[in-house]
């Protein structure tokens, strides 16, 4: 992803709360050769060199499936980084509890729960699944974890009477993943607004480039993030999804073309700051 963030610097303090690392390699084995597998190396410093130039001084790992099942490229930075980093796990549902209260102690605070399809179509089958999440419910909620769910708005709608039997709150990428020419009327976009208000959903208002249908500068879904905006402004947190895996040359985002979405649908000063850095460090529990 081009570095250019332009004239536009996020406030003092702000966190990203959705992005990847993968390698290197010979440590860290990562998938290559699916959808979402990484076109190259990207570690942590890297990861902290681009938050140099957008004014990040902290952040969410969400750890992708294909950067290996064991967490352990999550968990070696961490450990390293424990004071300006937390994570979102993947987990087999038979995880031992002495293995939960490792990913605790270093700084994992949810785990990932793959629900994805666009277009009515499955995007990927790797990681947790709904029903390792309804086994893994009790243990992970005895240690403050919540649920981050990769599901588009109708799936959601159909499975929320589900997830809300069980003891999380839960945590919904990329604006419900919801494409732009869905229509942000849409009475499943509406109800996933409606679970933000209730204060047991958050969601992250990321993934712009993932949802638009016409591309850069994404201006198709300004209107699903100003719906989020005015609807739970408490309830929202941002992340950069850096390093835009599953885009090909022609369409990985710019940094600054990220930025300006954001600038754009969240033009107050106080309510950009909630979002990037007040309501990441209740979430997360980053002091």
């Amino acid at each position: 992803m081009p570095n250019d963030t332009g004239d536009i610097r996020l406030p003092e303090g702000s966190i990203d709360c959705h992005f990847h690392i993968y390698g290197p390699p010979d440590r860290f084995p990562f998938v290559t050769g699916e959808r979402y597998s990484p076109t190259g190396v990207f570690t942590i410093e890297d990861a902290f060199d681009l938050w140099d130039q957008m004014g990040v001084n902290r952040g969410v790992i969400v750890h992708a499936s294909t950067a290996g099942e064991d967490n352990n490229v999550t968990f070696d930075a961490l450990q390293r980084y424990p004071d300006r980093l937390r994570a979102v796990a993947v987990l087999d549902p038979d995880v031992s509890d002495r293995r939960l209260d490792e990913l605790t102690d270093a700084g994992f605070r949810g785990v990932r729960i793959n629900l994805i399809r666009q277009d009515g179509k499955v995007m990927s089958t790797r990681g947790t699944n709904f029903d390792d999440l309804k086994k893994l419910a009790p243990r992970i909620a005895e240690r403050g974890w919540h649920a981050q769910l990769w599901v588009e708005c109708s799936d959601l709608a159909a499975v929320a009477p589900e997830l809300e039997k069980l003891p999380l709150d839960y945590v919904v990428d990329h604006m419900c993943r919801t494409m732009a020419d869905k229509g942000a009327d849409h009475p499943d976009y509406v109800a996933y607004l409606d679970h933000l208000r209730s204060g047991r959903y958050w969601t992250k208002i990321s993934g712009a480039d993932r949802n638009t249908r016409i591309g850069a500068p994404y201006t198709d879904i300004y209107p699903y993030m100003k719906a989020i905006v005015a609807a739970a402004p408490e309830q929202i947190v941002w992340g950069s999804d850096w390093p835009h895996v599953g885009h090909g040359p022609d369409t990985v985002p710019k940094v600054q073309d990220l930025m300006k979405v954001l600038f754009d649908c969240v033009p107050d000063e106080g309510t950009r700051r909630k979002i990037l850095v007040e309501n990441p460090k209740r979430l997360y529990g980053f002091e």
